[in-house]
């Protein structure tokens, strides 16, 4: 049977936690293991960490997701012809594929006219899931948003012509702009990419008439089913169609057949806003003014499930069972909690939480002749766990995580570049 055909655009965080349980999803779609799948490093080739980068992405799909990939590595449109040739065929091998941060101007000069962008394009027609997020995202509609000209340099607001794998693979005349729902900026607009609403504006009058903009927020992902016809948007946020200055905003959880994006672009731009059971969003805001979004599980009833995973995965030995079940909880508890959501069920589910992070303290510990091998999964689930609880300022369960750890004879170490550890 012939692999899906599958775009999935991802706004920005493709290596977060939040992610995990999207890249877990998507790697189901292609079957049972082993899944060929490759990470094209060229939107980051220029960067000197370029290689920290890489084994941060492998060690991400590895310890997170559960799936071994590897890189092909074309940092520039220079590399000799042996590297080149040895990238196109890893590209084209592999059945996932993922291209993120980085610049988006820089991958356009090294993929345009050249044999990435060609083997790009015959995976979305051949069959298999191409992942562009953040910056390659950018590259990948009609046009292309220069970020760091525009916002660190100071260029006039302008766009390059992109690559528009989007729409000889759907049809879609957009630009995408993923980091859609941005804050950095703090006491200033950043979102639409750095852009802010008002270069936003100056860019859209710039695109051709029949062409709209595609949004996606920050950890989220919107899923282009190109056999179904289908759009749907995983993840904390949403997907946004932005046209005549007015947006419609897809929610998590929502799915639409691939036409309905042209259909309600169409719509914005002559001011006849289309009915798809949301309301449209105020363009002032990302996900401001959207109707009701499709209504979750239940938190109660979501924990029960990944109760059940997680104490299933430890009783038969499957470590990345086991260890996905406990992201996910971590990931529903999240989410909610950012909804504005405080429930009895909630509080349960921060407690069930806790408790499973103890269990998983106590399978670190069984000895063994490869005991390194065999808790590493374990170690790095709580690691991963605990540097988040650190980043969020939540100090009880970091040092319930390193009590957990400590007590299994793990030793972890804080340092800049993160947490490391090692058996005691």
């Amino acid at each position: 049977m012939a692999d899906p055909r599958i775009l999935a655009i991802i706004g920005s965080g493709e290596t977060a936690p939040a992610m995990a349980k999207v890249h877990r999803a998507l790697f189901e779609r292609l079957g049972p293991e082993p899944v060929s799948a490759a990470i094209l490093d060229t939107p980051y080739g220029f960067q000197e960490n370029a290689d920290d980068l890489s084994e941060r992405t492998v060690r991400f799909f590895r310890d997170s997701v559960g799936r071994d990939v590897s890189i092909a590595s074309y940092r520039s449109a220079e590399v000799d012809a042996l590297t080149a040739a040895t990238a196109t065929a890893r590209l084209r091998e592999a059945r996932y594929i993922m291209a993120g941060p980085g610049s988006p101007s820089y991958a356009l000069r090294q993929w345009t006219g050249g044999p990435v962008a060609a083997a790009l394009a015959d995976r979305l027609r051949d069959g298999g899931i191409l992942t562009m997020a953040s910056a390659a995202a950018l590259t990948l509609g009609i046009a292309t948003i220069p970020v760091y000209e525009i916002y660190k340099v100071g260029d006039q607001p302008s766009w390059l012509p992109g690559l528009d794998l989007l729409g000889g693979a759907t049809g879609l005349r957009a630009a995408v702009v993923p980091h859609w729902d941005n804050a950095e900026g703090g006491n200033h607009d950043t979102r639409f990419c750095y852009m802010g609403e008002t270069r936003l504006r100056r860019l859209e009058a710039l695109l051709p008439d029949d062409a709209f903009i595609l949004g996606v927020d920050g950890h989220t992902a919107l899923i282009l089913d190109l056999d179904r016809r289908t759009a749907s948007v995983a993840g904390l946020g949403g997907a946004t169609v932005r046209a005549g200055g007015q947006a419609t905003v897809f929610p998590s959880g929502s799915e639409v057949p691939l036409e309905t994006l042209a259909e309600v672009a169409r719509g914005l731009a002559q001011g006849r806003p289309v009915d798809i059971g949301w309301e449209p969003a105020a363009a002032r805001g990302p996900a401001r003014g959207a109707a009701t979004r499709p209504a979750s599980e239940p938190i109660r009833d979501e924990m029960a499930t990944l109760e059940g995973a997680f104490i299933a995965g430890i009783a038969g030995g499957d470590s990345r069972a086991a260890v996905a079940a406990l992201l996910d909880l971590d990931l529903a508890i999240e989410a909610r909690t950012r909804a504005g959501e405080d429930s009895p069920d909630l509080d349960n589910a921060r407690s069930t939480f806790r408790a499973l992070i103890a269990r998983l303290g106590e399978a670190v510990g069984p000895a063994g002749e490869d005991r390194q091998a065999s808790v590493a999964p374990f170690v790095a689930a709580l690691v991963e766990l605990r540097s988040r609880a650190r980043d969020g300022h939540d100090w009880a369960l970091s040092d319930l995580i390193r009590d957990r750890l400590v007590a299994a004879g793990v030793e972890v170490r804080d340092g800049p570049a993160g947490s490391t550890w090692e058996l005691t």
